[in-house]
């Protein structure tokens, strides 16, 4: 962890955003955790291709919200597991697969609609929102670390 980043970033187009993920994604190392909240359309799965493409992801451009099967692995610099758990709680995203194995593993994990599941993520993450600005593309991110 350590980004070098603004707590808070406007961004005033999709491309934008892509552009702030891939300085996101550039900087994260093996083991790191972005819990990534905010509205639906605010740009949460905008800014995971974006992190995909500073991983070295070469389909960065494919990736999207894995709102249905949960879980979307992508093989990169490091591996990138991308999380939707918009339609769990703890208790439904404990039972339904091994969540460890992938939050203190050897890869990269974003999960979208993070808030759902807070009490189940490490004591060390980056905490990312999403939210709409006051202009139709335009899209604020907070960043906070918890170290």
């Amino acid at each position: 962890m350590g980004l070098n980043i603004s707590d808070k970033v406007v961004t005033r187009s999709p491309e934008e955003t892509v552009l702030l993920g891939a300085k996101i994604g550039a900087e994260l190392k093996k083991g790191d955790l972005i819990a990534l909240s905010g509205d639906l359309g605010a740009g949460k799965t905008m800014l995971v291709k974006g992190i995909a493409k500073g991983l070295g992801i070469d389909d960065y451009m494919y990736v999207n919200s894995p709102s249905f099967v949960i879980l979307k692995e992508y093989r990169g610099r490091e591996d990138l597991y991308h999380f939707d758990v918009y339609r769990l709680d703890e208790e439904g995203f404990s039972e339904t697969l091994d969540h460890e194995k992938y939050f203190y593993g050897n890869g990269i994990t974003v999960v979208e609609w993070a808030c759902n599941i807070k009490g189940l993520l490490p004591d060390k993450y980056i905490e990312i929102t999403a939210e709409h600005g006051k202009k139709e593309k335009e899209r604020i991110f907070k960043i906070k670390e918890h170290v």
